[in-house]
């Protein structure tokens, strides 16, 4: 990638030029800004320069299987086994064999997460990214603009654009690759001007704003017309999201036409046009025919304006509405029968029979309407909105008219959360072949008229993007919440291609079993359980078993394990619903408020403890505390309300988000809330003390820490990103919150996610943030990168297998990662500038360099590794001698890093060392040597006891070296 600093003035006026028009109109610009965010690079760089953990290396463990979100593929038209496909936040991976294998192409750039991608096949392979995820959902990262590689993704050109966020589509002219478009969609939280479509002559040296419509207003669609460059239709998404509330439509959502390459566009839908563009007008996607039939222009409409009140047929059974305006002599009225049923089918606990709540109408203690809030929980003004949802229209060119195609309302596509779909495709080789991506997936042969579905049994439910082959009608190629997908006639069937590990783990755990197995979380793939030994390969189709389990679907949360027999564990999906899972036995648990009180909130991800002290002891958090004492058969509410109170809207807020106990005391509990509360209790729950310090207001609790060293100490983070804040928030105490002191302040701009302290050492931590992974060896003061070579994904959790002594972090994009910390658990202890630690025993095979049974299988090439620590600057010797002395191997090394490495020894010795030490083996108190060399030429290290010693000047270390 070219440095940052030198397109740092063309972004200073662009970033300069949102400030002034937030400050026209009386606003303080709180967010952090696109030249902040590129400054922050530097800082990444700086820690990485001076880490000493740079050679550590993080193992893949997967899973690979359910893959993770994908939002565009581009296809090579000439070759369609060429593909690339970008993940919302996982990165762009291509393959060249048909989706067997893939290859990851942008993994040292700032940012991985990927709104559009582009691919001039025509042009050198040129590609085009258009960063930050186009779907405005809960885990939707910003970008921060716009790259370009010219080698196939070997290296990155930076093309400015950094305000921009979310990027919908780019659009390349087929005929110029100097010109190139793209849809602007903005933040996500917050208003800023660099919203719309943005167009380049230059090759993306400098940017024309070719639309601009609001504030609040950018442009998350374009389509080109295929037999005129210059023709474009762009669709504009009025959309403004919070924490608590997501605002899916305005009136300044519509569609844009330019017939001059976008020097001019004009608005073709609302008055008369027959598209709607109102308030409930949502996101809007395009797809355009142009061939023997003329222009056919598709667009799919996420209707958020309400369906009208249809007069349902009379049923003798209530139903929920029923209670919302009934009187308390109507409710004595009705027959306790009825009542009975309608209070069994709705979930309502055993207590709360019809004789009970006639008993609690009549005495005044509740209301009627009680029954119809007790059933209206938090989530009610997303679900059970009945919205109009998707639409098509068809748009006649010659009468500049839109047309609905269909009669009936297009159900179960995309719900009441169109904002996550969006995309129609229309057929390159027939103008009546439609297709909608939504939660299934759907097609139409009569222009829209008609649909059905063709989602196979092996293919995720929420669909985003879909390719067509314009040569041969029927192959598609899929991206969806679970990966790719590849069809060959229509959809009947498909080939799922999930080799990438690219999992959005929200959380992660791990037992204590041998081997130990890795639990998480994930987004729209449930939880999984797996062992920490996996290592990806297509070897399980063979024996056909999969390393790892579901164990729910859903979106997969917070996961606990009893460590007493690592079987029973706690787990669940979003918003608070939750197992405790044993084998096949799942018994379900939802804390649940009481009959005439306002319904509890829950978080998305809702947190689940199992206590330190009594693992039959289970918390759990709403916008309560809540407590179980036999392991989630009962529960009680310990606490009233701790936030804020909670804020109107159609997401859950003011909730509880972290909870933690202290391992000194049973009953010290610590929690945090979305809505920038933090407290603590000393009795189990029962009474509660804020302690949220003289921090920013309002900030979202991402993870409090009891230590693991100090009965007095606690950790907690906060994250601003629903702010547009991407300021590192971390903070100790020492004396149980009373007071707070900053730490990781030289931390980048990076939203933080999780710390967690070092259960063998006070002064290690560890903090994920969401574009990486950090450590501190001093309690906090400075923190330095881990393994330069993981790429900048989003950390969501963090935890150490203390037996193993394993660090595992559940990544929100590439799956979970594995590494030993065996060694790094001593960096404090460490003396001098050269260490050599010890060394895993050799267990000696005969079929090292040989290719078993077969010569076409390849040969065994065995290897092991050589932990080691090394600050200086003079070259590095590696000796293996015996006993007596008698040097077996040496070699020369320059460490790829200053610090913690791990040297590769591959087992082999010269020809000349093999037959001396046949002709020494007594003295050298050696193993029968037969001095042969394997299939492969090579001669490898015989059984026996050899000395390794490392030098490096004048220091010298050695340790026992067995191959057994």
């Amino acid at each position: 990638m070219k440095p940052i600093s030198a397109l740092l003035f063309i972004v200073i006026l662009f970033v300069s030029t949102e400030i002034q028009a937030q400050k026209k109109k009386g606003n303080t610009p709180t967010f952090t800004s696109g030249v902040e965010r590129l400054k922050n690079q530097d800082q990444r760089q700086k820690l990485s320069e001076t880490s000493l953990f740079n050679g550590i290396r993080f193992r893949n463990v997967g899973p690979t299987v359910m893959s993770g979100r994908v939002v565009d593929l581009a296809v090579n038209p000439a070759d369609p086994t060429q593909f690339y496909v970008a993940y919302a936040s996982g990165g762009l991976w291509v393959t060249r064999n048909n989706g067997t294998t893939f290859t990851s192409v942008f993994d040292s750039e700032m940012v991985m997460t990927i709104g559009a991608i582009a691919v001039d096949w025509e042009h050198d392979e040129t590609i085009w990214i258009g960063t930050g995820e186009v779907n405005s959902s809960r885990s939707s990262y910003a970008g921060t603009g716009v790259y370009k590689s010219s080698n196939k993704g070997q290296d990155w050109d930076y093309l400015g654009l950094p305000e921009s966020h979310h990027i919908g589509r780019v659009v390349l002219d087929p005929g110029n690759p100097q010109v190139a478009w793209v849809a602007v969609l903005g933040h996500l939280y917050t208003p800023n001007a660099q919203r719309g479509v943005y167009k380049t002559t230059d090759a993306g040296k400098s940017w024309t704003h070719s639309l601009a419509i609001s504030d609040n207003t950018g442009v998350v669609d374009l389509a080109m017309d295929p037999l005129d460059a210059n023709h474009l239709f762009a669709g504009a998404w009025q959309r403004s999201r919070s924490a608590w509330n997501f605002v899916e439509g305005g009136k300044q959502s519509g569609i844009y036409e330019s017939l001059d390459g976008g020097q001019k566009w004009t608005c073709i839908t609302g008055g008369t046009s027959g598209f709607p563009q109102d308030e409930g007008t949502g996101r809007i996607g395009l797809s355009l025919y142009n061939g023997s039939e003329g222009l056919h222009l598709y667009a799919i409409l996420d209707n958020q304006n309400l369906r009208p009140e249809e007069d349902d047929e009379k049923t003798d059974e209530l139903v929920k509405g029923d209670f919302k305006s009934m009187s308390s002599s109507a409710f004595a009225a009705l027959s306790n029968t009825k009542l009975q049923t309608f209070l069994e089918d709705n979930g309502f606990p055993e207590k709360y029979d019809s004789t009970k709540v006639k008993s609690m109408i009549n005495d005044g203690s509740i209301q009627p309407q009680a029954i119809f809030e007790f059933l209206t929980d938090a989530n009610a003004a997303l679900f059970d909105r009945p919205v109009i949802g998707a639409e098509v229209y068809s748009f006649d060119s010659k009468t500049r008219k839109w047309k609905r195609t269909h009669d009936d309302y297009i159900d179960d596509v995309v719900f009441s959360y169109g904002y996550y779909f969006g995309v129609i495709t229309v057929s390159p080789t027939d103008p009546n072949a439609l297709y909608i991506a939504g939660v299934p997936l759907i097609k139409s042969k009569d222009g829209g008229a008609t649909w059905q579905g063709i989602t196979a049994d092996n293919v995720h439910a929420d669909h985003h993007i879909l390719w067509v082959n314009p040569k041969k009608p029927g192959h598609l190629i899929n991206g969806n919440d679970g990966g790719v997908n590849i069809s060959y006639d229509d959809g009947e069937n498909y080939i799922k291609c999930n080799s990438p590990a690219v999992g959005q783990f929200y959380t992660v755990n791990v037992d204590y079993a041998e081997p130990y197995n890795v639990y998480g979380g994930l987004q729209d793939n449930g939880v999984w359980k797996g062992p920490s030994t996996y290592e990806a390969s297509p070897g399980w189709q063979q024996e056909g078993h999969y390393p790892y389990e579901s164990l729910i679907g859903g979106d997969g949360m917070k996961v606990e394990i009893d460590t007493r027999d690592n079987s029973t564990v706690y787990t669940g999906y979003q918003f608070g619903h939750y197992y405790r899972i044993n084998g096949d036995d799942y018994h379900y648990f939802h804390p649940t408020h009481e009959l005439g009180e306002r319904p509890l909130r829950w978080n998305w991800q809702t947190p689940v403890l199992i206590s330190h002290h009594n693992q039959d002891i289970i918390y759990m958090g709403s916008n309560k505390f809540h407590r179980s004492m036999d392991q989630a058969e009962n529960w009680e509410t310990l606490s009233g309300d701790l936030t804020s109170g909670g804020k109107p809207g159609d997401v859950p807020f003011g909730t509880i988000t972290s909870i933690d106990e202290s391992p000194f005391q049973f009953g010290l509990i610590y929690l945090g809330t979305d809505d920038g509360n933090l407290h603590r209790s000393n009795d189990g729950g029962l009474t509660w003390t804020s302690i949220y310090g003289k921090f920013k207001t309002g900030l979202w609790v991402s993870r409090v820490v009891a230590s693991t060293h100090e009965k007095s100490r606690v950790y907690c983070t906060l994250n601003g990103y629903r702010n547009d804040d991407f300021k590192a928030y971390v903070y100790k105490s020492d004396d149980m919150g009373k007071t707070w002191q900053a730490i990781g302040t030289d931390l980048p701009l990076e939203p933080v996610n999780v710390i967690l302290e070092d259960p063998s050492d006070e002064n290690i931590l560890y903090v994920g943030t969401d574009n990486g992974i950090y450590i501190s060896i001093d309690g906090g003061k400075h923190f330095m990168t881990i393994d330069s070579e993981l790429p900048p994904v989003a950390v969501h959790d963090i935890v150490v297998q203390s037996e193993a002594k394993d660090l595992v972090i559940g990544t929100h994009g590439r799956s979970i990662y594995v590494a030993s910390i065996n060694e790094v658990q001593e960096v404090n202890k460490l003396e001098g500038d050269l260490v050599l630690f010890e060394v895993d025993k050799v267990r000696h095979s005969k079929g090292w360099g040989n290719a078993g049974w077969s010569v076409w299988f390849g040969t065994d090439e065995p290897e092991t590794e050589i932990p080691c620590y090394y600050s200086g600057s003079a070259p590095v010797t590696f000796t293996l001698q015996t006993d007596s002395g008698m040097v077996v191997h040496t070699w020369e090394s320059t460490l790829a890093h200053k610090g913690f490495n791990y040297e590769t020894y591959d087992l082999t010795i010269s020809k000349e060392s093999a037959e001396s030490l046949k002709a020494n083996r007594e003295e050298g108190n050696l193993k029968e040597i037969a001095v042969k060399a394997a299939d492969n030429g090579k001669y490898y290290i015989p059984q026996g006891t050899y000395t390794l010693v490392m030098s490096a000047g004048d220091l010298k270390k050695e340790t026992e070296f067995l191959v057994e």
